[in-house]
């Protein structure tokens, strides 16, 4: 359990903070509640533009990293279906440059013809590279496009077309950035070597005259419940065969997720994990397999990919992964084998939230769905898993009205 100190502020930016003596640093952790959940289908990737685009200069400060490097600091971004967040460590004297950086940003972009170009062309880059000219590159796009029909998780972060990204104007631009980045739509995690007094005063000084703006609060259409089995095969110019499946779950907020995230780790994280123990090492059916799930806002899905090793066909592999599906239905996880995995959660938690930084990006994710205290509560969620719970959930999840195959098949 750690105190994790909060503060709102008029405009409604939702401020978190941790005191970390043991460090010289301060990191500053913006997440505003924005992802490719929040486009249109006719306008994909937007979220992961601004990404870009917010690292292209502000209203008034037309180049973004130099001060950072000045101060001795590093930034960096990421985007998600849900939430763009945006991090800056900076040396503890230096911690007024974050603010004074990150909250410039926030008031407004400075929107030019040229930074939207530039920013444009690296995230169309981005696109041919990791979706289109890799090999399995369009597996998210053909997964997500069996899974979902309805709701705007039907197209990965990247966008669903290169057209969107191709096609945007700075209308369009100028646009999104005042639906969905001011105050009142993000929480600011505050943690390192620096006090809750002094994070407050820097915090009100510099994001509180920044005017609260009308958020876009416009809800994805909700999924309709898979009532049966959807499968897609392609065949393309790679080196093996591979098999994904998809299975829609449960938000990352609700009850039952903890257990599902533990059955993931039972099948495919470490080397005694199931699938990786039999259909890998012994049996050899594949070269590689991983089970995991979305942690989204609004329900996701867990993944099942496998590459098949030469020889073995998709019959054989999709028999076996049903195999390992069925032993979980039937039969209750033994407490050995159990405990390692809520051991595994408890140390992995403990670990990476000694870091300030990956501590500022965990309580911001907290606070963005609405409950900081979450965090506080994860691991105990996690150990208060059962091997009963494990068994009504498998036999829940693994039906196969409720699985998307795609067979991606290499070429002869």
């Amino acid at each position: 359990m750690i105190k994790i100190n909060r503060h709102t502020l008029d405009n409604g930016l939702e401020m978190i903070h941790f005191e970390d003596k043991s460090t010289q640093m301060v990191a500053l952790n913006t997440m505003y509640k924005v992802g490719s959940r929040n486009e249109s289908p006719d306008h994909t990737g937007f979220a992961h533009l601004f990404e870009h685009l917010m690292f292209g200069g502000s209203v008034n400060i037309p180049n973004f990293d130099t001060h950072i490097e000045n101060a001795g600091g590093e930034n960096n971004a990421w985007t998600n279906t849900d939430r763009t967040n945006f991090y800056i460590t900076v040396p503890r004297n230096n911690a007024e440059t974050a603010f004074w950086l990150e909250s410039d940003r926030m008031l407004s972009l400075a929107f030019t013809p040229k930074s939207l170009e530039v920013q444009r062309n690296v995230v169309m880059e981005e696109f041919k590279q990791r979706n289109i000219n890799q090999p399995y590159g369009d597996i998210g796009h053909l997964l997500r496009s069996l899974i979902y029909k309805k709701h705007s998780y039907r197209w990965p972060t990247i966008g669903l077309k290169l057209e969107h990204i191709a096609n945007a104007t700075l209308d369009d631009v100028k646009d999104f950035f005042f639906r969905f980045y001011a105050p009142n739509n993000a929480v600011l995690a505050i943690t390192g070597n620096i006090s809750f007094d002094e994070a407050r005063r820097l915090t009100e000084k510099w994001f509180g005259p920044i005017p609260s703006r009308a958020i876009d609060t416009t809800q994805p259409p909700c999924e309709p419940q898979q009532t049966e089995e959807r499968r897609l095969e392609v065949e393309r110019d790679v080196p093996f065969d591979m098999i994904t499946i998809g299975i829609p779950i449960c938000s990352v907020t609700d009850a039952e997720y903890p257990t599902l995230d533990s059955i993931t780790d039972i099948l495919t994280t470490g080397q005694s994990a199931r699938m990786i123990k039999n259909l890998v090492q012994e049996k050899q059916i594949f070269s590689q397999v991983d089970c995991y799930l979305m942690d989204t806002v609004d329900p996701g899905f867990l993944t099942v990919m496998g590459r098949l090793n030469k020889g073995t066909t998709f019959e054989t592999a999709e028999t076996e992964i049903w195999g390992e599906f069925d032993r979980l239905k039937t039969e209750l996880v033994g407490d050995y084998e159990l405990q390692k995995v809520k051991n595994k959660f408890e140390s992995m938690h403990i670990i990476e939230n000694e870091n300030y930084l990956s501590l500022a990006t965990n309580i911001a994710f907290a606070a963005s769905l609405g409950d900081v205290e979450h965090f506080n509560r994860e691991v105990q969620n996690y150990l208060a898993v059962t091997a009963d719970g494990i068994r009504e959930q498998a036999r829940n999840l693994f039906r196969h009205e409720k699985c998307n195959t795609v067979l991606y098949k290499a070429k002869k």
